[in-house]
């Protein structure tokens, strides 16, 4: 149906157009009607028309992940609109409509197809189209550029936990490696000590033994409390003094630390001889120190090769993008990276689905969400609480949730969390992208989604993945890849 140029005079998005536009601008649509809650357009069809209410009455809504429909208030203004508003900025406008269109009651629209509107903004408004497409431009470039901000914050943050992390076993490593120096070279005199003071050969053999058994006993006797600690080294104190000892109570606690008691004195003094039993035990006391320094060792560097691993996992390093991922890997290495930032007084509690199978996805950017919804929680629970992390899954996705136990995400903006630059932090403290990222690759990149659920005291971001790559995933993977 044709409409007359006065009806879309009467549209006060046309009420300035001459004659001649008008003529124009009917000729180039058309006139539809629509029934009650027949959509107009749709949202995710392709966006090849733009739509004017002429009467009647039309509602916008827009399907979200975390809010389910977002319905706007329905109006009857003539002259409003929707559809592809956006086609003036040819190959860069959207290719499928942003939201529906709908009719809440039998309504004439006016249709216009979307090259053809385009064409005439061009011509009739060059300078309107043009400070259009710097307002849309400029937001889409200050909305990467925050984005690759935030992206180098996120990475600054963890490199600062990591490098804490490192930090700590690296410096107990130089500092057992340089006693070491110092306790090999006291074990060296001493051995020569009880050499030259003749020992038998025989007796230093039963030394030695003696000296292997107790570095094998370091660190496997059964736990004891300080005061029983404390009680055992002044007990062995009074008895290395009676021996004869030197500096008897400063041997005591490395011998304690070996199960050593008076029934292991004796039986010393019996394989060496009572004339070398000092030195025999000072020799053995520098001996089980030696051992206890090397398990520090030990352990700070296995510590030092676990973050390194866990980091290399976080940033999926010399692997391909997109590969078969086992999300508690993730997870784990994301919480290991975030260890040094996670105070004192918050628990992190994990409840895995162990059954939960490898999935298809882009491990990386994944990590990233991890990142994101860990260091929301962070902030938002301050100095105390509860981080908890959990995975399940069902036939056809993997569920993994975050949640914490901060003050909760308020109703009236729950639905606005994941809309980019919408943040609840104060002034320089947040971007309002990170959510907005996490959604774009949950829901954009894997075709999952990402919801939020919360009252005070306990909120839960829940992610949902595919178990498998659908077949048009992989085709457009291949098209991209080729």
């Amino acid at each position: 149906m044709t409409v007359d140029i006065d009806e879309l005079r009467k549209l006060f998005l046309f009420e300035r157009l001459t004659d001649e536009q008008l003529t124009k601008l009917a000729m180039s649509g058309q006139v539809r009607s629509y029934e009650q809650n027949e959509d107009i357009v749709r949202q995710g069809d392709p966006a090849d028309c733009f739509a004017v209410l002429i009467e009647g009455e039309v509602q916008m809504l827009s399907e979200t992940v975390s809010a389910g429909t977002i319905a706007m208030p329905r109006t009857s203004q003539p002259g409003v609109y929707g559809g592809a508003t956006s086609a003036y900025l040819g190959d860069r406008a959207p290719l499928n409509y942003q939201s529906t269109l709908r009719a809440t009651a039998p309504s004439r629209i006016f249709l216009l197809p979307a090259k053809k509107f385009a064409h005439i903004v061009a011509e009739w408004f060059p300078m309107a189209m043009h400070l259009l497409d710097g307002v849309m431009s400029g937001g889409r470039m200050q909305r990467e550029a925050i984005d690759r901000r935030q992206r180098l914050t996120a990475l600054g943050t963890i490199t600062a936990g990591l490098t804490h992390e490192l930090n700590n076993p690296a410096a107990a490593a130089v500092r057992a490696v340089s006693e070491l120096r110092t306790l090999i070279r006291a074990s060296r005199r001493g051995l020569a000590q009880l050499a030259e003071d003749g020992i038998p050969p025989e007796r230093l053999r039963a030394l030695i033994e003696t000296q292997e058994a107790c570095m094998e006993a370091v660190g496997t006797l059964p736990p004891r409390t300080p005061l029983q600690i404390s009680d055992a080294e002044d007990e062995l104190g009074e008895a290395l003094e009676e021996l004869g000892v030197d500096d008897a109570w400063d041997l005591a606690p490395a011998l304690v630390n070996a199960g050593f008691g008076s029934v292991h004195l004796e039986k010393v003094r019996q394989k060496v001889g009572e004339e070398h039993t000092p030195a025999a035990l000072r020799w053995l006391s520098e001996a089980i120190e030696i051992s206890q320094m090397l398990g520090e060792v030990t352990e700070a560097t296995e510590r030092i090769t676990s973050l390194i691993r866990s980091a290399k996992q976080y940033s999926q390093m010399d692997r391909a993008p997109f590969q078969i991922c086992d999300v508690h890997d993730l997870l784990d290495s994301t919480l290991a990276i975030f260890r040094g930032k996670i105070p004192p007084s918050i628990s992190v509690v994990t409840d895995y689905d162990w059954t939960l199978p490898p999935i298809p996805a882009y491990g990386g950017e994944l990590n990233q969400v991890w990142t994101n919804l860990i260091h929301n929680a962070l902030d938002a629970m301050g100095e105390e609480g509860t981080l908890t992390i959990r995975t399940a899954h069902d036939e056809d996705e993997a569920i993994i949730e975050i949640g914490d136990t901060g003050p909760g995400v308020p109703d009236a903006i729950k639905e606005r969390i994941f809309e980019p630059f919408f943040t609840t932090k104060s002034v320089g403290k947040g971007t309002g992208l990170g959510l907005d990222i996490s959604y774009r690759i949950v829901a954009g990149r894997h075709g999952g989604e990402l919801k939020v659920r919360s009252v005070p005291g306990e909120t839960w971001f829940e992610v949902r993945l595919p178990l498998r790559e659908s077949t048009a995933e992989r085709e457009s993977r291949s098209t991209a890849l080729s």
